[in-house]
């Protein structure tokens, strides 16, 4: 079963306030131009977009522009972060070299807390999960610019509805009763689309006919459900396959109830208000790492990708922007 797009059009998810973060102090470099139009768009009132593109414009004045002795890179919390640190490393090594830049990896433990930093000029490149990537592009200054592709040049997940195997529960709409576990209201595989799902496929209304637990990452879902916390998880079937690879849960014990049409991965970019020379080798990073005997593509190579590929906020998260704005979220 497909998750059809007039569905999340139709759709309203909850109030806007649910999922809109609270002003933050304005970050170093985020002014808007000092002197002609300044179209904002969606975006923050700090920021300008004067070429339409949808993303922060750089700062119109030298003085705004960011060049931090050390990077900080912080890649989207979806399990322990010691094991990323890992699986980055010879990219992170590459992105030194490139740069002429020092490179420390930042664990962040949620997509709250990542865009949080990055609106507070901590944080300089990262990879921020699909339903975060409005709130980081409005809220923060994120400027995407890469996505993994797989070697068949697709790219992209599924968003899957799991419960044990072993259980009662084999559709969506015996879900009645049962407590779901998602993973942030920012999240769209991991929240936004499930709830539109039950609601307009099923006519289950979250608090009303299921019980709704946050359990702040995909892994921590897939767990849940593995150990019974769970009657049922929304999550990213990138991520179930990878647990499955390395071995930390057996898939032949999880039943998927229902799978999702394909979305867009993982966006890879920088804060808007790095210096221009910096933030072209920081993308020349990317298009020009070699994967080959990488932890990047041990970790990703048979589920997300192997290699990066160019993207935009404005053509690649049309679908994801057209989903928040039929429920009337708002990212300032």
């Amino acid at each position: 079963m497909t998750l059809r797009l007039s569905a999340f059009l139709a759709a309203t998810l909850l109030a806007a306030a649910l999922l809109a973060a609270p002003a933050a102090p304005t970050a170093p470099g985020a002014a808007p131009s000092a002197s002609g139009p300044c179209p904002h768009g969606d975006l923050d009132a700090r920021f300008c977009d004067t070429d339409g593109d949808l993303v922060a414009d750089p700062p119109p004045d030298a003085s705004g522009l960011a060049d931090p002795s050390t990077l900080i890179f912080a890649y989207t919390p979806v399990e322990d972060p010691a094991v990323y640190r890992e699986v980055w490393k010879e990219f992170l090594d590459h992105l030194a070299r490139r740069s002429g830049k020092k490179v420390s990896f930042f664990p962040v433990q949620s997509n709250a807390a990542q865009i949080e930093a990055m609106r507070a000029g901590r944080l300089h490149v990262a990879g921020f999960n699909t339903g975060s990537v409005p709130f980081a592009v409005n809220a923060a200054g994120f400027v995407p610019f890469a996505m993994m592709a797989r070697r068949d040049g697709g790219t992209g997940y599924e968003m899957e509805i799991i419960v044990r195997a072993d259980g009662a529960i084999r559709s969506a709409g015996a879900l009645r009763g049962k407590t779901v576990a998602f993973t942030s209201p920012t999240s769209n595989s991991g929240y936004k689309a499930p709830v539109t799902l039950l609601r307009e496929t099923f006519g289950l209304v979250q608090d009303r006919d299921y019980r709704a637990a946050f359990s702040g990452k995909h892994d921590n879902s897939v767990l849940g459900v593995v150990n019974g916390d769970y009657d049922a998880a929304a999550i990213a079937n990138t991520v179930l396959r990878q647990m499955a690879r390395r071995g930390v849960v057996d898939v032949s014990g999880l039943r998927t109830i229902y799978k999702s049409e394909t979305f867009p991965t993982t966006a890879y970019g920088t804060a808007h208000n790095l210096k221009p020379e910096l933030m072209k080798s920081v993308r020349e990073a990317f298009f020009t790492f070699d994967w080959t005997g990488s932890g990047l593509l041990r970790e990703y190579g048979e589920t997300e990708g192997v290699r990066f590929i160019p993207v935009t906020y404005k053509q690649h998260w049309d679908l994801v922007r057209r989903i928040d704005k039929a429920a009337g979220v708002t990212y300032r």
